[in-house]
């Protein structure tokens, strides 16, 4: 099935509603606010916040529609990249309880076996954004519920794991190490990790403001790789607000 034109920036939206909603009112009160009052302070504060809130929502709102709609992220051009070199039998999909991808990496990977896990545990993943995500996107057909950090696979059966936009939703790096750790175990010696995530950079900073500190740092995502023993082979970008991780053992 073809993505919409705006189909990312519109799930974006939907996902955080209350948030694009808080920003619209403000920079409508701003608006108002300049133009009614004669106060130089107050048109000043109605400026600033018009100013503030249409930042957030015109820039957020642009970068989601280039990042989800207009990049190659899901045109999937740099999976060529992710996986040279690697078998590709046997792969598993993991998500955190949004998953709108893995049908479309299965079509594009249509010869490999695929195990698709949800990680979804709400007792974890407290946001109401996740919820609602995954209100909206339910799980695909053949997905497989299982703990983060125990997968029903057999040791050694994996060519490569993804994780796409998704395991940032462990919110430690405690967590994260132990995800990291069962796709370790989840590999063949020569198989690979996938991780395609948004970091905590100035590019997406600027990007979507305080909402970048949902995101962990470079530093923070190599912690958690390398006490699950992994090491990172590769490193790309997908636009400026995009990493890709490629990781392997030792």
């Amino acid at each position: 099935m073809t993505r919409g034109r705006f189909q990312g920036m519109l799930a974006i939206a939907r996902f955080n509603w209350p948030f694009y909603l808080a920003a619209l009112l403000v920079f409508g009160c701003g608006m108002f606010s300049a133009f009614y009052f004669r106060d130089w302070w107050i048109q000043a504060a109605a400026l600033l916040s018009v100013a503030g809130s249409g930042y957030f929502l015109f820039v957020s709102s642009g970068v989601s529609h280039l990042i989800y709609d207009r990049s190659d992220l899901y045109r999937w051009g740099w999976l060529e990249r992710a996986l040279r070199g690697a078998d590709r039998r046997r792969m598993v999909f993991c998500h955190s309880g949004f998953d709108e991808s893995s049908d479309k990496l299965r079509a594009e990977l249509s010869k490999a076996e695929w195990s698709v896990l949800d990680h979804y545990d709400p007792a974890l993943m407290t946001e109401a954004s996740i919820r609602r995500a995954r209100a909206l996107f339910p799980p695909t057909p053949g997905t497989v519920a299982a703990p983060y950090d125990r997968w029903p696979v057999v040791e050694g059966w994996a060519d490569a794991v993804f994780g796409i936009l998704a395991i940032h939703e462990f919110r430690t790096v405690g967590e994260r190490a132990r995800w990291f750790g069962e796709a370790g175990r989840c590999l063949r010696d020569d198989g690979r990790v996938v991780i395609v995530e948004h970091v905590r950079d100035a590019a997406n900073f600027l990007a979507f403001g305080p909402g970048f500190l949902h995101f962990h740092s470079v530093r923070s995502w190599r912690r958690s790789w390398e006490k699950a023993g992994l090491r990172c082979v590769d490193e790309f970008r997908i636009t400026p607000w995009v990493r890709v991780f490629i990781l392997k053992k030792p």
